[in-house]
């Protein structure tokens, strides 16, 4: 099942925007702040522990939701900085880029996000998300074992990843 229009996962993923393996990294955490998952690909240095890695993107998430919830030009409820959105809530981003890196961010309906970090080069990668969204969907969630808002490792999850990210540009 396909959550981000369509029935079923695509045999073919969305074509990557230029050929290579760009992706650095990526992170897949719950509406809590979890870290469910973690998976580095072309990460050169290495410069916090695991934990403060994770909760500085996530720190760093919530505040870019806060920021471009309060600069709304559509919305008339400001809201106080810092206060939570729910997902699909107020104005939202989906990546930015420095001259050393490109964040693409999506977070699906249940507040699951997604965070890869590619080239600065990288196209856009919204159908990306999604499609990695739904791989999560099928290869972990649909899994009779898995504790919903855990940490999880798949192998067959880990395998479509890996060999999607590898085409990514």
């Amino acid at each position: 099942m396909q959550f981000f229009g369509g029935s079923e996962i695509s045999p073919l993923p969305p074509l990557p925007t230029a050929s290579g393996n760009n992706a650095h990294m990526m992170y897949v955490f719950n509406r809590n702040g979890v870290c469910l998952l973690y998976r580095e690909w072309n990460r050169p240095l290495r410069t916090l522990n695991a934990q403060q890695d994770h909760k500085l993107m996530f720190g760093l998430l919530f505040s870019l939701k806060s920021l471009t919830a309060k600069m709304d030009p559509t919305s008339v409820e400001k809201g106080n900085l810092g206060v939570p959105q729910l997902p699909g809530q107020g104005c939202s981003f989906h990546s930015f880029r420095t001259n050393t890196y490109k964040l693409s961010f999506m977070e699906s309906p249940s507040g699951i996000k997604i965070i890869l970090v590619t080239h600065p080069g990288t196209g856009d990668l919204r159908e990306s998300l999604k499609y990695i969204y739904n791989l999560y969907v099928e290869y972990v969630v649909k899994n009779p074992l898995y504790s919903p808002g855990t940490p999880f490792r798949s192998e067959l999850f880990d395998k479509a990843l890996d060999q999607y990210v590898r085409g990514l540009g």
